[in-house]
Formats: C-alpha cells, structure tokens, sequence
C-alpha cells in the first residue's frame, strides 16, 4: 500500500517522501518529511484506522486545498472553528481522519 501513501502523501499533499533508515526499511511503510513536519507510515496486516485520534496538519490556504481534495474524489468535511482557525477533516487512502487548520485573521 506504499504506493497509495506516496499517491496521497506527496502527490496530494505536496510532503516529500524521505529514506526509512536501511535497518526499518525492510519493514515496509514510508515516511515523508518537510521542515519539522514527519509523517511515518507503518505496514500492518492487522490495521484499523482509529476512530478519533489523528494528527492534524496547519495549513495556508484551506480553501484551496479542499476544492484540490474534493477534486480528487476525497470526502471533505467541515468542522466548527476552533479559537483561532478553521478546519476540515479528510481521510487519507487507509481511512485515517486527517486535520486540516489554517489560522484565522484575527
């Protein structure tokens, strides 16, 4: 499934993908990285995507990135703001929820 990670990852969200360490890579999954931002995606025959908990992401221009994502056939859903920004949830290929926030002018 590291093809669907790199498709939604890098070619969605624009996060270059980074080398796993030679000892981890064997392990499968694949990580991306930008400035401080790490994604590290695991494989696992037994995975289920949880419920609530997921990561979210602070983004400029959260209005573009919704109409590329709807665009690409991805569900997007709105959220109520939070003191400071507005934000969307959308899954990725695995059915993790992904958090999306940009800051609000103040």
């Amino acid at each position: 499934a590291e093809d669907r990670a790199r498709a939604f990852y890098h070619g969605v969200l624009g996060i270059p993908e980074v080398p796993k360490p030679a000892h981890m890579a064997k392990r499968g999954g694949c990580w991306f990285a930008r400035g401080n931002l790490k994604v590290h995606l695991g494989a696992d025959a037994n995975f289920h995507a949880a419920q609530k908990a997921h990561p979210a992401f602070v983004v400029v221009d959260l209005r573009s990135l919704a109409a590329k994502l709807t665009a690409l056939g991805y569900k997007v859903r709105e959220d109520v703001p939070i003191e400071g920004y507005v934000r969307m949830h959308v899954d990725d290929p695995f059915g993790n929820r992904i958090e999306f926030m940009e800051a609000c002018a103040a």
